[in-house]
């Protein structure tokens, strides 16, 4: 037997690989499903189930193209009913995965099909749970996802996920290993570990949701402090529920590689969004007029579902030259597949064409200490509200990057401000959104919150006056 977790860091997410006697299972699988077939021609075995452990809201899952592909068939646990051809297992029903065995525990909660894969090895000892949403490392997922399917409130569902790991979970034995679907960064929880296995005894120990002394004060330390999920997850939630377009397709179309004066013109037809996917650093020297920019090397799926919002908008790419199919993948994880193609040749082609570009004025930290004046500068934190609470230039304003659609209608376009988040990520995609907007008499600070704390001496504080600057 053996385990095998892929993990991918930019969602947070753990799919796995069991193998055993030429047989191999797929849980929660990711979109591209290369990874997984040349996995198993490798080690000689045959794909035989694709586990899902319930639909997922934050990525969209390759089940279909993975079964397509290799036959194999999709599991979903009681009470889902997908719009396409699978097995709906009842609650402890085995499955046969060449000398080992899989079985199924419903854990209704996070979602109501949710289901623990609970792994039984060669001896048939119980070894390991594979345990989706229903539990993570630290944490348990988020209750409110599955409200409106339902037809309960956050506080129901939070009472159903009691009663499934407290009556199915936590007797079993604390050797088990835990794998999640999720770690540290995804929003499917709100305290994450960063580790992304451990033993269920360990968890028992130091998961705060495990450790609630009854039902009520469970329900009421899960559903605390939960923020708004991103806008994308319903769609992604639909799209792994009814379906979608085969992966090779959406890649076939992003590959589409359009001239300076192809992509000009589609642009100008279109309602189209241009993502610049380079580097912040490349971006702000140069870049197509009402572009967006994330960096395709950070978060940067979940902050494109986070800010496009809509899976459906058309979108025309700007890439570093041979990130294009990587970029396209990105998006495709989270249901972004309405790509109509991109630059050929990157940025440098525009330029080379002499078409009009424009530019973010990106200062550093020690320009700023020089250009600061206390009580004057407005200053623009776009970091999240826990991280500006912890420490944050003075007077300045606490303007998270998740609700810029929304803050920007606020703003003075002719009132000169400076922008800044932890480390520049963040500052350059809210920067090429405020230019997007008409906003452009700003500076963004290069090395952002760490470069002005490490290089400067202009004042700091820790969480005061938070309502009067939030709402500033």
């Amino acid at each position: 037997m053996k385990i095998e977790q892929i993990y991918t860091g930019c969602l947070a997410q753990g799919a796995y690989y069991i193998t055993s006697n030429g047989e191999a299972a797929i849980i929660d699988p990711l979109r591209e499903v290369q990874p997984y077939l040349d996995r198993a021609t490798r080690d000689g075995v045959k794909i035989k189930y694709i586990f899902e452990t319930h639909f997922h809201a934050d990525f969209v899952s390759g089940h279909l193209d993975l079964s397509k592909k290799t036959g194999a068939a999709i599991v979903f646990g009681p009470t889902a009913q997908p719009k396409f051809e699978a097995t709906i297992a009842t609650d402890g029903q085995i499955f046969e995965v060449g000398n080992v065995k899989i079985k199924v525990l419903h854990t209704p909660g996070h979602t109501m099909e949710s289901v623990v894969f609970l792994l039984l090895d060669e001896a048939g000892k119980e070894t390991a749970i594979f345990s989706g949403d229903t539990l993570f490392l630290g944490d348990v997922g988020r209750p409110d996802l599955a409200q409106k399917a339902a037809s309960m409130t956050q506080e129901e569902l939070a009472g159903l996920l009691y009663e499934s790991l407290y009556t199915k979970i936590l007797p079993l034995a604390d050797d088990i290993i835990v794998y999640p679907a999720h770690g540290a960064g995804s929003a499917c929880g709100k305290n994450m570990m960063k580790e992304t296995v451990d033993t269920l005894g360990n968890q028992k120990k130091v998961n705060y949701a495990l450790k609630q002394p009854n039902k009520d004060a469970f329900v009421k330390a899960v559903t605390d402090g939960l923020m708004p999920p991103p806008a994308y997850f319903p769609a992604n939630v639909a799209m792994n529920k009814m379906g979608y377009e085969s992966i090779d397709s959406v890649i076939n179309n992003g590959m589409n590689a359009l001239s300076v004066a192809d992509f000009e013109n589609v642009a100008e037809t279109t309602d189209a969004v241009i993502l610049d996917t380079r580097d912040a650093s490349e971006f702000v020297k140069g870049f197509i007029p009402r572009s967006i920019q994330i960096g395709v090397q950070g978060d940067f799926a979940p902050w494109v579902g986070a800010l496009i919002k809509d899976v459906k908008q058309p979108i025309l790419l700007v890439t570093a030259v041979g990130k294009e199919e990587e970029t396209v993948i990105r998006l495709s994880r989270v249901g972004f597949d309405n790509i109509l193609g991109h630059l050929n040749g990157g940025f440098q082609s525009w330029k080379t064409a002499g078409k009009e570009f424009d530019t973010v004025n990106r200062i550093s930290a020690t320009q700023f200490e020089a250009e600061f004046i206390a009580g004057e500068t407005t200053v623009i934190d776009v970091r999240r509200e826990s991280e500006y609470s912890a420490e944050h230039v003075e007077e300045a304003f606490n303007k998270p990057l998740d609700s810029i659609n929304e803050w920007f209608k606020n703003m003075d376009a002719e009132k000169p401000f400076y922008l800044h988040c932890a480390g520049g990520y963040r500052s350059a995609i809210a920067a090429s959104i405020l230019k997007s907007r008409g906003i452009h008499h700003f500076y963004e600070i290069d090395g952002g919150f760490k470069a002005i704390a490490e290089t400067t001496a202009i004042p700091k504080t820790d969480f005061i006056c938070q309502s009067k600057l939030m709402t500033n």
